[in-house]
């Protein structure tokens, strides 16, 4: 995958943090990896407020997975790029089989041209129409095959129920959180917005702004800074930036 100056190289970041870089990307994995385990072999009652939170929990943990993955295509898990790039290709393939190597695509061109005609993740349809586009950005009949094809394998081990509720419902709603509050809100009506990249900055809340999408509501300080990862935004949006 050719580094270029909107993904650049670990070479050319020296930054102190790369180790912590590492740790986050694997505590996100293992995280995501031992409530899912959990979700699968736990008994179902629908009347068990802790299976609610447990689907939301998943679903915060499914955002984590593309957004480990985002990073290690900006090369910010690691000082090495292989490193970087094997985050990546883990992340997004946990996240329902997604293909790194179109997410590094198209997220490039989605920096190049940010909502623009050639930003695959921009529509100026409605809400609705801009959802759907933006899945049939990412999501393939290849990729829903492999999906059906793991949850029969996995269904001869674990109650179909709980690979629903566990497995498929966080990521269809991971999906909606990250287009929420990771696309539409930051580059909606960008002929409003005064600044190159066409993203705004949700309002100044740490605690929300991480449990939204890891800090990426604040979006023009990721267009602006993309050698920043995503647990240090928020020492950015500290500072102040166009609306």
């Amino acid at each position: 995958m050719k580094v270029n100056s909107v993904f650049p190289g670990p070479e050319k970041i020296k930054l102190p943090y790369r180790f912590k870089g590492t740790l986050i990307a694997l505590g996100i994995i293992l995280c995501w990896l031992s409530v899912l385990a959990y979700g699968l072999l736990r008994p179902v009652s629908f009347s068990d407020t802790w299976l609610w939170l447990q689907i939301l929990v998943q679903m915060h943990l499914f955002t984590g997975l593309f957004i480990t993955a985002h990073d290690g295509m900006h090369h910010l898990i690691s000082s090495s790029r292989n490193t970087n790039h094997g985050y990546g290709i883990l992340a997004a393939s946990l996240f329902m089989f997604n293909n790194y190597r179109t997410l590094y695509q198209k997220h490039h061109q989605h920096h190049l041209f940010p909502a623009t005609d050639s930003d695959p993740d921009y529509s100026t349809g409605s809400f609705w129409v801009w959802y759907f586009r933006f899945l049939r950005q990412y999501v393939t009949v290849w990729q829903i095959l492999g999906v059906a094809i793991l949850f029969n394998l996995l269904a001869v081990f674990f109650n179909q129920e709980n690979l629903i509720l566990f497995w498929v419902v966080p990521s269809v709603l991971s999906t909606f959180q990250l287009f929420v509050f990771g696309t539409y809100l930051p580059h909606r009506n960008p002929g409003r917005l005064n600044n190159p990249h066409k993203a705004r900055s949700l309002p100044k809340n740490h605690l929300l702004a991480f449990f939204s999408c890891y800090f990426f509501g604040y979006h023009y300080e990721h267009h602006n800074k993309p050698f920043i990862p995503w647990w240090l935004l928020w020492k950015e949006r500290e500072k102040s930036v166009p609306e």
